[in-house]
């Protein structure tokens, strides 16, 4: 980046600090429906200032407990938590970015997009959603992370994971029964969590 990008990659963060800090004085919460809280990590990850990523990452968990995120919010943190050795936090965001898009791996790899015979519960769960996808294994940047992701969504618990949790938005995808959809939510809500 040159001193000008890394100028305002700064000034954005700040900006955006400045204003969520204005709507909790302003509303005594949070009011973010622009969903300014998911830029941040963008900006960190392009600065490559990861210890400062992690610390807004801990704000954000702290102010925004039950956020799930987005699929390129949940997959910088991937990179954020894996950049600052946090690696356990790093395999569960990797998991939950599968769950809230199957194909954003295949994008980041560069690998045939194969869509699966799913329910998807969003728009965002699509696989021409991966086209929001900013980054690529081909960064260099991003090269140990890559080594990393592609070991780690290969290891025998990701794979029996991730086909566990297709399966199930499979069935979803028929099942008709009010319960048996309830249930199947549910198993998937506890799969993405890791319980």
């Amino acid at each position: 980046m040159t001193p000008k990008q890394i100028e305002r990659a700064k000034k954005k963060i700040a900006d955006i600090k400045r204003t969520l800090s204005s709507e909790k004085r302003k509303f005594g919460c949070y009011d973010d429906s622009r969903g300014l809280r998911y830029l941040p990590t963008k900006y960190f990850i392009q600065l490559g200032d990861y210890t400062d990523g992690l610390t807004y990452l801990k704000w954000f968990d702290k102010n925004f407990p039950d956020d799930a995120g987005f699929p390129e919010f949940l997959f910088e943190q991937t990179i954020i938590f894996f950049k600052c050795g946090k690696l356990n936090i790093a395999e569960q965001k990797a998991f939950q970015t599968f769950c809230s898009n199957p194909y954003w791996f295949d994008k980041f790899f560069g690998r045939h997009i194969s869509p699966h015979d799913m329910w998807h519960s969003s728009s965002l769960t699509r696989p021409e959603y991966t086209d929001a996808l900013d980054y690529s294994s081909s960064q260099p940047d991003l090269s140990d992370f890559a080594v990393w992701l592609d070991s780690f969504s290969s290891t025998d618990d990701f794979i029996n994971r991730s086909n566990k949790y297709v399966d199930i938005y499979k069935r979803l995808k028929t099942e008709t029964d009010k319960e048996m959809r309830h249930y199947l939510v549910r198993q998937s809500f506890q799969l993405e969590q890791g319980e």
